[in-house]
Order: structure tokens, then C-alpha cells, then sequence
């Protein structure tokens, strides 16, 4: 699985490149600013791109303003974006155009190496992989939405699972429910955003970006 790094702290792009490589990815370029970044991603086109938000020229939003120029460009370009805090913005312009494989981690969360190459492997196949504090903050923003409204208390327990990539099973174990609990919840989750029956997976993550965006 080919990768492009974007991260401005030599120590932490050395040692995501050696963490990644650990794990049988291929670092095929890793960058420290915004312009290269959209060059490399639109050179090497790789199946996934993690990237800090904050790079130089002006440490402000270039590596997520070069994320989003590429996958405007190449359409569904799998992007999992690091950052130091939770930036409400940059969460919701990542995921509005809703086309999936995407994720917003805290930079902290690296340190969990399963989780760490557990989320880009998800982001690089059209998944979803957001950081539990991300999701916290978005879905309050939207308590009074009239769409989240709509959904039971356990309704938006699951969802909030669901954004962080957890499969039906997963979140029946945290929930401490049974998956068939879990699968008609789902379900319902679907039916109150308009998602008619369908074979495609990506309905799952439609539903997920369907809240969690602008």
C-alpha cells in the first residue's frame, strides 16, 4: 500500500515512516510543506496520504488546504489528516464532500500503533477513521439539528461508533448489546437519513458524513 507523508517535525515524519514501513506499507515520498504535498499526491496518486494540517509556509492550513485541492482533483483520494487539537473546521471542510475515505486523528493517538495503522489501512480502502474526541465535538455541535434530533440516545451511541470505523460487531461489544441490536439500529440510522436499501457499503459511510458535515 503506497503512502505520502506530510508532517514538518523531522522526528515525527522519521519515525512515521519507519512505523509504516514496519507494517508493510510503502512511503513512496514524505514532505514538510504544503506545496509539495499537493504535488506529491497528484504525482504519485497514493492509496492513502496522512497528513498534519498545520505546514509550513504559513502553519495555519495548508496541508489540509492541499487535501482537499487533490481530492478535488482526484476524486476520493483517501486521506487520514493529523492534529495536535481538535479543530472543529478543518473536521467538517475534510468531510464535506462525503465521498469517504477519509480521517481526522489527534496526533496523540499515534502512540497506539495498532490503532494508529488500523485507521490509515480503513481511510485507504473508502472507510472512515475519526478521533472519539472529533466525533464528540461534532455531533454536540449538531444536537439541535433537526437530522440528529430525529435519533434515540443509542441511536447516536452507535453512530458515533460508526464515524470512528467500528463494524457492527465492534460496537456491539463496547455497547454491550447484541450485534442484532446493533444491525436494527443501523438500520434505523439509515431510515431517518433517507438512505434507501442498497448493496453498496458505502451507504455506511454516507450516513456517517451525512452528520458529521457542515
Amino acid at each position: 500500500m503506497r503512502v505520502v507523508i506530510a508532517e514538518d517535525l523531522t522526528l515525527l515524519r522519521d519515525g512515521l515512516i519507519r512505523l509504516l514501513e514496519a507494517h508493510e506499507f510503502t512511503v513512496v515520498e514524505a514532505v514538510d510543506n504544503g506545496p509539495s504535498l499537493l504535488r506529491s499526491l497528484l504525482t504519485h496518486q497514493p492509496d492513502v496520504a496522512v497528513v498534519d494540517v498545520r505546514l509550513p509556509p504559513d502553519f495555519t492550513d495548508e496541508g489540509l488546504r492541499a487535501a482537499i485541492e487533490a481530492r478535488r482533483q482526484i476524486p476520493g483520494l483517501p486521506v487520514l489528516v493529523l492534529s495536535q487539537y481538535v479543530e472543529q473546521l478543518y473536521a467538517r471542510e475534510l468531510l464535506s464532500d462525503r465521498t469517504g475515505g477519509v480521517g481526522y486523528l489527534l496526533k496523540d493517538r499515534v502512540s497506539d500503533v495498532a490503532h494508529f495503522v488500523d485507521a490509515v489501512r480503513r481511510v485507504a480502502s473508502g472507510g472512515t477513521a475519526m478521533d472519539p474526541d472529533v466525533v464528540q465535538q461534532l455531533l454536540s455541535r449538531r444536537t439541535h439539528d433537526r437530522p440528529l434530533a430525529g435519533l434515540s440516545g443509542r441511536e447516536r451511541e452507535v453512530l458515533a461508533l460508526m464515524a470512528e470505523g467500528r463494524t457492527n460487531a465492534a460496537i456491539a461489544s463496547r455497547l454491550f448489546v447484541t450485534e442484532k441490536a446493533v444491525d436494527k439500529h443501523v438500520g434505523n440510522i439509515f431510515t431517518k437519513l433517507t438512505l434507501p436499501p442498497s448493496e453498496d457499503d458505502n451507504r455506511r459511510v454516507l450516513a456517517v458524513l451525512a452528520y458529521l458535515e457542515t
